[in-house]
């Protein structure tokens, strides 16, 4: 997962650029500003986003890209990259609007975190085992 950028303080166990790139408002304005956000939202009193550069990143080695965001997270990144692959991960007994499910190319039930996880590594491939790579025209070429 790329590093996320947040305006929030550091736990004292998080490191700066490791855990979280943590920046103040005006630093946090001028990645808004200057688009190197892929998608960013108000938590509470603080920001919290995904930088462009991490994604672009891991997409250049081939490797796929896992983003935890909520719906209107999943809706910006495919505003500013269509050509991406979302997966909606749900509870078991979730079952989306159909305009929701139309953003999403799969849906993963989190019935039990081994299956769960099993099905996304399956979906996504692992790094562990071996380089995923992803589909011809696939999310490697979409801009971001």
């Amino acid at each position: 997962m790329p590093v996320v950028a947040t305006t929030r303080p550091p736990r004292p166990d998080e490191r700066d650029g490791v855990d979280r790139v943590f920046l103040d408002a005006p630093g946090f304005d001028r990645l808004i500003a200057a688009g190197e956000l892929l998608e960013w939202c108000r938590i509470g009193p603080y920001r919290r986003g995904v930088p462009r550069a991490g994604v672009r990143a891991r997409l250049a080695e081939g490797r796929p890209v896992l983003l935890p965001l909520d719906l209107a997270g999943a809706l910006a990144v495919r505003a500013a990259a269509p050509g991406v692959r979302l997966v909606l991960l749900a509870p078991p007994a979730y079952r989306a609007d159909p305009d929701v499910a139309a953003v999403f190319a799969h849906a993963v039930a989190h019935d039990r975190t081994e299956r769960a996880a099993a099905e996304l590594v399956g979906l996504l491939g692992s790094s562990f085992l071996a380089p995923a790579r992803p589909p011809a025209g696939g999310a490697r070429d979409a801009e971001v």
